[in-house]
This record gives C-alpha cells, structure tokens and sequence, in this order.
C-alpha cells in the first residue's frame, strides 16, 4: 500500500517527469557551433549534475558543467509599433520582452564556444539558479532590469 501511494504521489507531483526536468524551451539564436541552424528550437535541460543538454531538433549537445566558463542574460525590449498600427495606437506603451541567455565554454579541443539562446520567460530564474549551482559561476547580467528579471 505505501508503494502505491508513493507512486501516485510521485505521478500527482511530476517528480520524475522530463517535463519536470526541462530548463525550458530555447531558440537558437546564433554562436560558435556551425552545426546549429539560427533559429533552430528546442530545449535546455539543467538536471543532469555532470552535463548541461541542449537539444534542438535531432541535434543534441552535453556540455560539460566544469567546462562552462560564462553564463550571461539579458533582455531586449521592443515597442509593438505593428500591434499599435493595426489594432490601437496603445500598444505603443506595451513592451515585448525578449529574453536572452549566452553560454560561453570551451569544447574537447580546448577552442572557446559560445551559444546565444531566446529563452522562455517563465523558466529563466529556474535556469540561472541551475546553471550558476551547476557551474559555480555568478550570472551576468547586461542590465538591471535583466538583473530584476532574473533574481526577482
């Protein structure tokens, strides 16, 4: 009986669940790395304690976390002038928030690599918790409102 009800718990929770596990859902946005098509989506995944996965369509990539030598995130914010010209001229006072996150590391052969990733708003603190625990490294940030987004 206490197995079952472990299970349901563990089921009810999602523990276990890769979902779970996901860092979140990225779009490549450019780097080092030739074999990653610009614009490519997929995902971070943060659990593993030895590497961090990056998975972009059939293509996937460990980094090694000892081997990550640069965590950085920002933001870009845009007005909606499109939105504002179709629908209400008050769009022009909305922001769109673009979140970015740049992984710099050195690969096998010992050459500096970078990736640049747009990443889902809602899993950014929980991948730079990830990553600065994982690396050991302090998060950059490229402004204070990244700052506030981040830590907040």
């Amino acid at each position: 009986m206490r197995v079952i009800c472990t299970l349901l718990f563990l089921v009810m929770t999602g523990a276990g669940s890769s979902r779970a596990e996901s860092g979140g859902r990225v779009s490549y946005v450019g780097g080092t790395l030739d074999a990653l098509n610009v614009g490519g989506r997929g995902s971070l995944l943060t659990v593993n304690e030895q590497v961090l996965t990056v998975k972009l369509g059939d293509w996937e990539i460990e980094v090694p976390y000892d081997r990550i030598n640069l965590v950085e995130y920002g933001q870009n914010a845009s007005r909606r002038i499109v939105m504002a010209v179709v629908i209400n001229p008050l769009c022009l006072l909305a922001k769109s928030r673009r979140h970015f996150l740049t992984i710099g590391f050195r690969d096998a052969d010992n050459r500096q690599q970078a990736m640049v990733f747009r990443i889902d708003k809602n899993k950014v603190r929980s991948v730079l918790v990830s990553l600065e625990a994982r690396t050991g490294l302090r998060v950059l940030y490229q402004n204070d409102e990244a700052r506030k987004a981040g830590k907040g």
